[in-house]
């Protein structure tokens, strides 16, 4: 059986690639890697030869085309149930598809200002109540999973809420924002993860700029 296609965007600004990525890189799951890059505000004409939606990332397995970062994740964590991506208990795993699609739906002054950029120098951004309510959202929202699943990761093992979360811990690190300790050191172990690494060193030496995202 051929292993799963993934059609990405540029790593270094494509958050939504990064969450089906590292979600199923860190699960260990095989796939073919396929990078159409994009160097333009809207995005690169090409995707819409593969994406139905003309965006990234869009997964190709056994002649089925899903689209969207969250149901992407469902659908491989379905096919590869060992792998862990939902959390085992009930309660957990419905939090787990709360803060996905919390994620998805929400935090728009956050994802507005701030793009995801793997290779921004740290430096902070001025602050608007808006972006200031999304962050305490975002903290809080982690402090409460962490206590309640007891860590290392949101809801215990990294999962789907931990891949969904990815492109926040890049924002709220290189946008030079100043985090609770537990925040902190979420962020520091998502950083240390294998996949992380592997993306970032990928991000870094893209030649591709977008000036709508180097904020």
């Amino acid at each position: 059986m051929a292993a799963p296609v993934l059609y990405i965007g540029n790593k270094n600004y494509s958050s939504w690639s990064f969450r089906p990525w590292i979600g199923m890189r860190a699960a260990g799951i095989a796939f073919e890697e396929k990078l159409v890059p994009f160097d333009m505000a809207a995005g690169n004409p090409a995707f819409k030869a593969f994406s139905p939606t003309g965006k990234v990332p869009v997964l190709v397995e056994d002649g089925a085309t899903i689209w969207e970062s969250l149901a992407i994740l469902d659908h491989v964590a379905r096919r590869h149930p060992g792998a862990g991506l939902w959390p085992e208990a009930p309660a957990l795993r419905s939090r787990a598809m709360a803060m996905g699609c919390e994620m998805m739906s929400s935090f728009s002054a956050l994802r507005s200002a701030c793009p995801m950029n793997m290779r921004r120098p740290r430096r902070p951004i001025a602050l608007t109540p808006a972006i200031a309510a999304d962050v305490a959202r975002i903290e809080a929202l982690w402090r409460d999973s962490l206590r309640l699943s007891g860590g290392p990761f949101l809801l215990g093992a990294f999962s789907i809420a931990d891949a969904m979360f990815a492109p926040v811990v890049n924002r709220l690190d290189v946008y030079g924002f100043e985090t609770g300790p537990e925040a902190a050191a979420y962020m520091a172990r998502m950083k240390a993860l294998p996949a992380w690494r592997e993306w970032e060193e990928a991000a870094r030496a893209e030649p591709w700029i977008v000036a709508e995202d180097e904020a």
